[in-house]
């Protein structure tokens, strides 16, 4: 057995081998720091983690789909949390910031709404990323800095300011992790499930509960999650335009 920077491996029993083993590990070590990038362990890592949970991400499968040792990631990250630092940094680094100065700043703080929708409806990890990690990475940085000058400018003081830069980053993880339906069914189950929900409401006595019954069907529906977006986006933003107006008598 030799022993290397990233771990023992097993070599043969004959003498030859065994040396070759202790020439080769040490070369393959040198390859593995050489191949493997920051940017590679987390565009793998944030694969694994949209398709299987941030709970199935661990670094000793994160190593087995990238063909290497445990060892060879902790050049990059030396713990899980490290880890998801940096996948929280690759989803601020998504976010578009770049905001039309000529634009309203209406217009500004809704498009950096949907760039923040866009970036966490593509990743289903997302938003628990963005609730685990606490550090303050450039991204990070870059994005609050831009949304406190939109609101700066549409005349809210620093108080008002930042607890709407921090709702809005709320409202967009909420509208996320609200939205209907349940991605672990396939089609035919869902639409069962929606089916059998709507039923429920639908049955119900009309005379303590007119209006559920009245809307059986929309409260069940999980068809058009557009429209659930563009809802929360446009009432989000109507809530600031009337407090901008509040605070400015």
């Amino acid at each position: 057995m030799t022993c290397t920077a990233y771990g023992c491996q097993v070599t043969s029993s004959s003498a030859s081998s065994a040396q070759l083993g202790a020439d080769a590990e040490p070369a393959r070590g040198d390859a593995e720091r050489t191949k493997l990038t920051r940017s590679a362990v987390v565009d793998r890592a944030m694969q694994l983690a949209d398709s299987a949970g941030l709970d199935a991400l661990t670094i000793r499968k994160l190593a087995q789909e990238l063909g290497v040792t445990p060892m060879a990631l902790y050049w990059h990250f030396r713990s899980k949390d490290e880890l998801l630092d940096g996948l929280a940094e690759r989803v601020w680094s998504e976010i578009d910031v770049d905001v039309d100065d000529a634009a309203p700043w209406s217009d500004q703080l809704r498009g950096l709404l949907e760039s923040l929708l866009r970036v966490l409806r593509a990743h289903p990890a997302a938003p628990a990323l963005l609730l685990h990690s606490e550090t303050q990475n450039e991204f990070f940085l870059r994005a609050t800095e831009t949304t406190l000058e939109v609101l700066r400018n549409a005349g809210f003081d620093p108080r008002y300011a930042s607890e709407i830069a921090r709702t809005t980053l709320w409202t967009g993880i909420t509208l996320v992790m609200s939205e209907a339906g349940i991605t672990s069914l396939d089609a035919d189950d869902r639409t069962e499930l929606q089916r059998r929900k709507q039923v429920v409401f639908a049955t119900l006595p009309t005379v303590r509960y007119p209006r559920l019954v009245e809307c059986a069907a929309p409260m069940t529906a999980c068809d058009d999650p557009d429209f659930h977006y563009q809802l929360g986006i446009d009432v989000f933003i109507a809530g600031v335009q009337a407090m901008a107006e509040k605070v400015r008598r």
